[in-house]
């Protein structure tokens, strides 16, 4: 801040200068015709004498972002939410008093303009003011030059001058909403019902997860964010919503890094009479209809490597991809006692007593994941770390489960839903005896579930999608806070 302060000074005297000549330095009163994209489409393409034909006056507003003065003139560059144009102002088309107060603005200021475009002599498209309007004089000065990963903080703490200044940044936040847009087209074509469920729970569930905790004083009520919304989604599904789904935000109470924010977005989606197969095909269908429609095809490339889309992706289980990549012995991953060794060997902090099929997606996590470049569907897990999926008929110790891997990232987690009751509340038994024993993340006890299962919930196939992950992939971005507007961060020292 020490270093704008120079430049604060003189802008609050120019502030102080244009209130004693009774200048509105905030007015509220002009109307906007047209953005800056609106004129480059319509004309981007005419000549100058086309232009001169062309008596239309046009009005647009937006904030400065560049100037170049030459006295009685200048050209400036004029930013909207929809591009950039650039503005010639003189003083004896706008007037003397207009032009004495554009003297007084600076980049960053908000301006109104109504004006004829014509060619300049480098062939830009501009817009010839007839009259000029003061909007907003900024305070601050806007940084002339961004740094790049050097401020990546002050980027993420800074979003607002971010967005200004970074047309790239822009971008991926405009296709981030782009792929919401269309996930939400594709499910509603499939006669999804899109709905929202409770973002404060009594008894977080969904996920193995640490939540936050909150306080109702009126009821004097413990409450949690939730860490996902599956158990009410579920609750719908048994209510008659055979086909649901949910986008909205996520709170776990864990660590921070380029893949994990405390707040982030989900879609999850449930589909009656369906299984974990038809779940695979279904968002291998999903994820290709958005890569066409917000990159125009099927090939992509990230962070330097190239990423083909193109079904079908290849689907392999759990044992496999371990075995392919680990170099194992299959008799080490049967063996309670060898995998845990063998997983401690590599550096993985394990405890004897958390269930063996910790120990097997540890592994999965620690020699498998950072090969999965290409789309790939890793399937059947074991039964122990599913509490909420259903088992495999003919390998009961495994669930209908699968992980979609992009660029060496989970993307998606999808499952054939368990609606056994009495399987159910026996697996969430064992959820909290293991909370006993270190595993302080585990699922409890949630009885109204419990109650609304015993009702009856048909053969049902449910999936989250990591959208922040997603967007990172279809962005080029290299971290969760680049496709986040405000992550979050540690408070400033002052």
């Amino acid at each position: 801040m020490d270093e704008l302060q120079p430049l604060m000074v003189q802008r609050l005297r120019k502030i102080d200068e244009l209130k004693k000549e009774g200048a509105n330095l905030f007015p509220n009163d002009f109307r906007v015709e047209k953005t800056c994209e609106d004129l480059v489409n319509r004309f981007g393409q005419a000549t100058p004498d086309e232009l001169k034909m062309v008596k239309e006056s046009f009005s647009l507003a937006g904030r400065i972002m560049a100037m170049r003065d030459f006295g009685k003139a200048a050209f400036i560059h004029i930013q909207d939410r929809r591009g950039k144009i650039q503005v010639y102002v003189r003083s004896d088309r706008v007037g003397k008093k207009s032009f004495g107060l554009f003297k007084k603005m600076d980049i960053g200021d908000f301006m109104g303009i109504t004006g004829t475009l014509f060619r300049t002599k480098t062939d830009e498209l501009t817009l010839y003011a007839e009259s000029i309007r003061l909007l907003t004089k900024s305070m601050r000065p806007l940084p002339e030059k961004w740094h790049g990963l050097r401020d990546v903080e002050t980027r993420y703490r800074q979003r607002y001058l971010d967005l200004l200044v970074n047309p790239k940044v822009k971008e991926i936040f405009t296709k981030r909403t782009r792929i919401i847009q269309l996930i939400r087209q594709f499910l509603d074509a499939r006669d999804f019902l899109e709905v929202e469920t409770p973002m404060m729970q009594p008894i977080p569930g969904g996920a193995t997860a640490r939540p936050f905790k909150t306080h109702h004083n009126a009821l004097d009520l413990d409450l949690y964010l939730r860490v996902a919304p599956e158990l009410y989604l579920k609750r719908l599904v048994i209510g008659g919503f055979e086909r649901v789904y949910e986008v909205n935000r996520n709170f776990r109470n864990e660590g921070i890094s380029t893949q994990h924010n405390p707040e982030f977005t989900m879609l999850e989606l449930y589909q009656s009479y369906a299984t974990f197969e038809d779940l695979m095909t279904f968002t291998e269908e999903m994820v290709c209809f958005i890569a066409q429609n917000v990159l125009g095809g099927l090939a992509l490339e990230y962070q330097g490597g190239k990423i083909d889309l193109s079904p079908p992706w290849k689907r392999l289980t759990v044992k496999e991809a371990i075995l392919q990549w680990g170099r194992i012995d299959p008799k080490t991953l049967q063996d309670y006692d060898k995998a845990l060794e063998y997983a401690q060997g590599l550096g993985i902090p394990l405890e004897k007593g958390i269930p063996h099929g910790k120990i097997i997606t540890e592994l999965l996590g620690e020699i498998v994941e950072p090969h999965l470049i290409q789309p790939t569907f890793v399937t059947h897990y074991p039964t122990d770390v599913s509490p909420l999926s259903r088992r495999n008929q003919d390998h009961p110790d495994l669930v209908d489960r699968f992980e979609l891997y992009i660029a060496g990232k989970e993307v998606a987690n999808g499952f054939s839903e368990l609606n056994d009751p009495v399987d159910q509340r026996e697996r969430f038994i064992k959820q909290l005896e293991q909370s006993n024993v270190g595993e302080m993340e585990g699922h409890r006890l949630d009885e109204d579930f419990l109650h609304a299962l015993e009702c009856g919930m048909p053969p049902t196939a449910g999936e989250g999608i990591g959208i922040d992950r997603l967007v990172m992939l279809l962005t080029d971005s290299p971290s969760i806070r680049e496709v986040i507007l405000f992550p979050l961060l540690r408070p400033q020292k002052e």
